[in-house]
């Protein structure tokens, strides 16, 4: 039996850096860039755990080697073996001196120069390869490190992981921004959150959350939109909205602090520092808020949801994150239980980023008493029959809950200072992108 490929490699890129000088390593990855100065060959080696320069001299490798390398392509995936040694012009200040390579598989012409770069819409067509760019695998990274803390946080906290169905009957947030598919031949939906169902597993489990995608044909073109996004959601028994801030405050507080320890080299590419957070987060009253989005010169109507500039400008007056509490009855779905003190709001609240950034949470308290949300669904122009199954929860021991969903995407990218939420989705789906 020959060798397997893998056990050529006798160590990954970031275990390099920790080996002393004339330590022997065999390293598997890709040609992230290629240069040749007379007799040298210069190579940046790319694996999944990070990039080391490798050097080779034409005096000191076989002649096929040496044609090997002045004909192989960047993004080729080669083998390559050698010798560490210190270097303190070398990226981490050791490099690979090479004295075996091979080409595992060739790679054509790498379409991504530097002129195609300033194209947005080009990369965004080339995503499948322009996701190998530095600062996209470290915005990658950092997202899987933010989902990881976000499954510690909630099993330390006793939450049950559960798998709520992305085909759904009923709407959750509102039927205008449903995408409908045909279903056996009955119209079903893309699910727009998980909430519904995780109220009903709270009789069961009591405290819940999930991780999973949510779909909103909204046509809207900015920077913080897209149409299938990821959703960290929590719901729980005997929970009041002041409970579910506090759980949202203690989650965003844990989920930066992992990434401010774990992520530094990511971090380092993008050039951004992320500082601890430390709760309590401010709390403003949608009335509050509708105030200084008037001095602001961003005046709207008591009632509606806060209009993306109004909630920028508001969010520019803070440099932590903050929460709007008591949105009005019209500017929340059906669901939210009103407030016993003012019934035309409701017991909920949307958590902001601050600087700019805006919307990142929203929550609150749910209607638990049967007849209050038959009610509320009338008054919504939503179908009982529809919703029977989620009234009927009412009738069998449902107390009162709460609980809230922090988007993915829109939290990444406050946290690392990003243009655009597409930047934190390996394949980004807006109204004008579906391929690749």
């Amino acid at each position: 039996m020959t060798d397997s490929l893998l056990s050529k490699r006798t160590h990954n890129v970031d275990q390099v850096f920790s080996l002393p000088s004339g330590a022997k390593v065999g390293l598997l990855g890709w040609i992230a860039l290629k240069s040749r100065v007379g007799g040298l060959v210069f190579l940046r080696l790319r694996d999944g755990t990070g990039i080391i320069q490798v050097t080779a001299r034409k005096n000191d490798v076989s002649e096929n080697v040496w044609e090997e390398l002045l004909n192989v392509k960047v993004e080729s995936a080669v083998y390559v073996y050698g010798t560490v040694r210190e270097d303190p012009r070398a990226l981490g200040g050791k490099e690979v001196k090479l004295e075996q390579f091979s080409v595992i598989a060739p790679s054509e012409k790498w379409p991504i120069t530097k002129s195609a770069v300033k194209s947005v819409s080009f990369l965004y067509d080339h995503r499948h390869l322009a996701l190998r760019g530095p600062k996209t695998v470290a915005i990658m990274k950092i997202r899987s490190r933010f989902l990881k803390a976000c499954f510690d946080f909630f099993f330390s906290k006793g939450y049950c992981f559960i798998q709520a169905p992305l085909i759904v009957q009923a709407a959750c947030e509102g039927g205008a921004t449903l995408f409908p598919i045909e279903y056996f031949g009955k119209e079903a939906y893309l699910s727009q959150s998980a909430q519904l169902y995780e109220e009903a597993a709270i009789c069961a489990f009591e405290k819940v959350f999930i991780v999973q995608p949510a779909f909103r044909a909204e046509k809207s073109r900015t920077s913080r939109h897209l149409t299938e996004f990821w959703m960290v959601e929590a719901e729980a028994a005997f929970m009041e909205l002041d409970d579910v801030m506090k759980l949202q405050e203690e989650l965003l507080c844990y989920v930066v602090d992992h990434i401010a320890r774990e992520c530094r080299k990511e971090l380092n590419v993008l050039g951004r520092k992320v500082k601890d957070l430390d709760p309590p987060f401010p709390k403003i009253t949608y009335d509050e808020a509708l105030q200084i989005a008037e001095k602001k010169g961003y005046p709207f109507k008591w009632g509606d949801d806060i209009p993306t500039e109004a909630e920028r400008a508001i969010s520019k007056e803070f440099d932590k994150p903050f929460f709007i509490t008591k949105y009005p009855v019209t500017a929340r779905s059906f669901y939210h239980m009103p407030d016993p003190k003012d019934p035309r709001k409701t017991l909920s609240a949307d958590l902001m980023a601050p600087e700019g950034y805006g919307e990142i949470a929203t929550g609150g308290q749910r209607i638990h008493d049967y007849d209050l949300l038959y009610k509320k669904i009338i008054e919504f122009g939503l179908n009982p029959e529809s919703m029977k199954w989620y009234l009927e929860l009412r009738k069998y021991g449902m107390p009162p809950h709460s609980g809230f969903g922090i988007g993915v995407e829109r939290t990444l990218r406050w946290l690392l200072k990003l243009k655009h939420v597409r930047s934190t989705v390996l394949f980004p789906r807006t109204p004008s992108r579906v391929y690749p």
